[in-house]
């Protein structure tokens, strides 16, 4: 089902917060058996969250970006793209890189200060976490704009935040973007709150999704706790992007039901019968009741998925902290070709020193 919000903008949406279903389903979705893949991956994501959150609060793990209540966007998006296309992600898109191949003790060496969880076994050339707000849109800009030259039919993929849309790197890449015909698509995971500020505070557009007008580029909104609908409409952005239409803006408008990361409080600017209304609403609820009624999905399914999950988390977590760390001189790997004289002088003393202290 679609319809129009501000300045023309228009929503998508297929499941109700019941799993009832709202007018016709893309045909990717019309064997509600097919959508269990979508389930799978938003329950692996909830479960690896939980136990990233956990190591962190026992000091296992550094501050932690939870995803809670916003699993249908990563996994929505994840699933509309081809292996080729690449991904660059912000600092809360485990569930999309999950999907893509990215491991769970890669993410979680990540988080716990090791920089080789960026260094992807698998996902190669999509981009790794990026925690500063919006600096990332622009290098999908250059992406889109290397796959161009390249005569790839391939599109770059940007995920962030609805604070990112309050910065300039935003428009400056919407901008460059729509001004070159780009095959990128940027997707607003909108979760009403940029750490403790609220969207209606960021902006006065009625849609977050409009302010791809001003870029010339496509802006569409949709229900981003309705998985089908989010994967439905980036393929569709996709599909213009590859026949060389351009680029799009996507709002996906979900509810952040955690605190902004580890090292906040969200009860202090918040109200927790707000927050508990969106449970209402979220996401892998609203697909299980899909499933249960459209794809006899039971509770013995239902457990037996969840105990495979628990399981394959905790083998990842368990692989995490048995890694060794890494040596002190490793933070000069990766800077330079050819380490300049002074950093190799350092590098040098940290390793004598290391020898003296073995």
């Amino acid at each position: 089902m679609t319809f129009k919000t501000g300045c023309e903008i228009t929503c998508h949406k297929f499941l109700n917060e019941d799993g009832s279903v709202v007018g016709i389903l893309p045909e990717f979705a019309r064997d509600a058996r097919e959508m269990v893949p979508l389930y799978r991956a938003m329950l692996l994501t909830r479960s690896f969250d939980e136990k990233a959150v956990a190591l962190q609060r026992t000091g296992r793990l550094g501050t932690y970006a939870s995803s809670l209540g916003q699993e249908a966007v990563g996994v929505g998006v994840a699933a509309a793209m081809r292996a080729d296309d690449v991904l660059l992600p912000s600092f809360r898109e485990q569930s999309a890189m999950l999907w893509r191949g990215v491991g769970m003790t890669e993410l979680l060496l990540y988080w716990g200060g090791d920089e080789r969880g960026s260094d992807f076994t698998d996902a190669r050339h999509d981009f790794p976490i990026c925690v500063p707000v919006a600096t990332h849109l622009p290098h999908a800009v250059g992406a889109a704009f290397a796959l161009h030259r390249a005569k790839s039919d391939a599109v770059a993929v940007a995920i962030a935040g609805d604070g990112a849309t309050s910065k300039g790197d935003f428009y400056e890449a919407i901008n460059a973007a729509g001004l070159w015909r780009l095959p990128a698509v940027f997707v607003i995971n909108n979760n009403q709150w940029a750490i403790s500020v609220p969207r209606a505070k960021q902006t006065a557009a009625e849609t977050l999704a409009q302010k791809a007008i001003a870029a010339g580029i496509e802006g569409i909104q949709v229900d981003g706790n309705d998985v089908i609908a989010v994967r439905h409409v980036v393929s569709q952005a996709l599909k213009r992007a590859r026949r060389g239409e351009g680029a799009s803006l996507i709002e996906a408008v979900t509810y952040r039901l955690s605190d902004h990361t580890t090292a906040d409080d969200a009860s202090r600017y918040r109200d927790d019968e707000d927050v508990s209304q969106h449970w209402k609403s979220e996401p892998m609820r609203r697909l299980k009741a899909y499933l249960q009624a459209n794809a006899n999905w039971g509770q013995d399914e239902d457990e037996a998925l969840k105990s495979e999950i628990v399981k394959l988390v905790d083998d990842a977590a368990q692989s995490y902290l048995e890694t060794p760390p890494p040596p002190p001189q490793s933070m000069f790997e990766h800077l330079f070709a050819e380490l300049p004289a002074v950093l190799e002088q350092q590098r040098a003393m940290i390793v004598a020193r290391a020898e003296r202290h073995a």
